[in-house]
């Protein structure tokens, strides 16, 4: 991915100067200049892209990077790690009306968050009290369950991406940082092995196009 495509990415909040976000239309002039967008990158570079965007022996390697993992691939990698990351309370969901709402919005969710060979789901008791709140309070919300579910287990796959890959994969957890805009994320719980079982699978996916 090209600089003007990978600017064109990141989300117009982390361009924020002194608490103001950068104005709609200034940026959208400076993305499209040479000068302009050296200005945005070496802005990033010294914040939050500072391994992405730094000077590099194989430049090709992030471009390959950032195609590779565009936000359509990255949403479905950090929804799939949420899911993955609720397994606990998932599974000890038994309600018959539950199960099938649950099933009926995961789909192959359902199946990932109950594979006891990608992760056993062992939380401590206080993780495990807190993902079983969580979810009885989207279950009991009125209208589709997807609209309160998927907004609470993308943020948790965020958190679980970003606790991996700032020790696995430095450079692909800022990219995943930037496409969504900066905002605390919730403690990250999973072990390394599931996630990078996850990752493995995503990338292949991706890779094979």
């Amino acid at each position: 991915m090209r600089l003007q495509a990978l600017l064109a990415e990141v989300d117009p909040a982390w361009y924020a100067q002194g608490g103001d976000t950068l104005d709609a239309a200034l940026r959208e002039r400076a993305h499209g200049s040479v000068l302009g967008r050296r200005l945005l990158a070496r802005a990033l570079a010294d914040g939050p892209a500072s391994r992405l965007l730094a000077p590099s022996p194989d430049p090709a390697s992030t471009r390959a990077l950032t195609r590779l993992w565009n936000r359509r691939r990255l949403g479905a990698l950090q929804r799939d790690l949420g899911t993955l990351a609720y397994a606990p309370a998932i599974r000890a969901e038994i309600g018959r009306e539950p199960v099938r709402r649950l099933k009926a919005t995961l789909g192959n969710g359902y199946l990932l968050a109950l594979d006891r060979s990608v992760w056993d789901g062992k939380v401590e008791a206080a993780v495990q009290s807190q993902l079983a709140a969580d979810l009885a309070d989207v279950l009991g919300r009125p209208g589709e369950l997807g609209d309160a579910l998927w907004p609470l287990f993308d943020l948790q796959g965020r958190a679980e991406l970003q606790a991996w890959a700032v020790q696995r994969d430095p450079v692909l957890a800022e990219w995943a940082r930037l496409i969504d805009p900066p905002e605390a994320l919730p403690s990250a719980h999973l072990p390394e092995k599931p996630v990078l079982v996850v990752h493995t699978h995503h990338q292949a996916r991706a890779v094979a196009g």
